[in-house]
């Protein structure tokens, strides 16, 4: 009797002491669970921190920028090359111009200040294209030719008392006189006209190029401002709205071509254009602010941009 006590007891503290076992390998075995667990998604947000740092896909170093503050003269602050290549470093630059490493975009951004250019009431954030780093001289005719392509988006923008957006200019091609040019009809500097301007208008996109007033005008009259006139405008079907588009711009001889989205085209092979071959011109992209109404702003986001020759 005492034996089969004894067995049963040992039984008894051998079943106990296994369970235990296994209970404390079970609660160890999940909490080496929980810790790979938490290690994967550990790892997991740290590769998606990782993915969001993104840097847009622009060279900047034939190019330079006005922006929307003055200099010391009192002049619309600007910057070339080399500098604008560590122009995110640049204090006075930050807060008009910078990257957005979580949209991969250089974000322009303009509003009223008093830094205007000559022959204009509003501001910009606004790159200029220089053929030569550093140099405005040097540009090129239609004959010569010339490609600019974009991927942007209109990242804000306020509105008017009626509700409306504000609109602002987001790609031009550029007239310039040369000097032999300037000197004929005694200009005070170099400035000729846009041929082109193309808005971010409402969510759509618009385009606006100039028209002679007189076809018979003869070549010294062509170089005054005055010879031009702005035509009636086109606006482009699609609807952008504050999403990623892309432009691209083609000038050749005697023609002009923009293309929205790879989709829908405008052509403009005319007499104007032909006309317009006197000039030379530059390519300029970013955020031509059109509106003087206080406390308005906008920023333009671009995530690529490329001039080819």
């Amino acid at each position: 009797m005492r034996y089969c006590l004894k067995s049963l007891i040992l039984f008894l503290a051998v079943s106990l002491f296994t369970t235990l076992d296994t209970i404390g390998q079970t609660k160890a075995d999940s909490i080496s669970k929980e810790v790979t667990t938490i290690s994967k998604k550990e790892k997991k947000k740290k590769k998606k921190k990782k993915k969001k740092v993104k840097l847009p896909s622009i060279d900047l170093s034939h190019w330079k920028v006005t922006l929307p503050v003055t200099n010391e003269k009192g002049k619309p602050y600007e910057i070339e090359a080399p500098e604008i290549l560590d122009f995110a470093s640049n204090d006075i630059a930050k807060p008009y111009m910078y990257i957005d490493s979580t949209r991969g975009a250089i974000v322009f951004h303009a509003l009223p200040t008093d830094s205007k250019t000559a022959n204009t009431k509003y501001t910009r954030s606004e790159l200029r294209e220089q053929m030569v780093p550093g140099d405005n001289s040097v540009n090129w005719t239609f004959e010569q030719g010339g490609i600019m392509k974009a991927k942007l988006a209109m990242s804000e923008t306020s509105k008017d008392k009626n509700g409306k957006y504000h609109k602002t200019i987001v790609m031009q091609i550029h007239g310039r006189l040369t000097n032999d040019q300037k000197k004929l009809i005694g200009a005070k500097d170099n400035n000729a006209p846009p041929i082109l301007k193309i808005y971010w208008d409402k969510g759509k996109v618009r385009v606006k190029t100039k028209v002679l007033k007189y076809l018979n005008t003869p070549y010294e009259g062509l170089l005054h401002e005055e010879a031009w006139d702005n035509d009636e405008g086109f606006t482009f079907e699609e609807e952008v709205g504050f999403g990623k588009f892309s432009l691209e711009v083609r000038a050749s001889k005697g023609k002009l071509v923009v293309i929205l989205n790879n989709s829908e085209y405008k052509v403009y092979e005319n007499i104007h254009m032909t006309k317009w071959g006197i000039f030379e011109n530059y390519f300029k992209a970013g955020n031509y602010f059109q509106s003087r109404d206080e406390n308005s702003f906008s920023k333009v986001n671009f995530y690529e941009l490329e001039v080819i020759h």
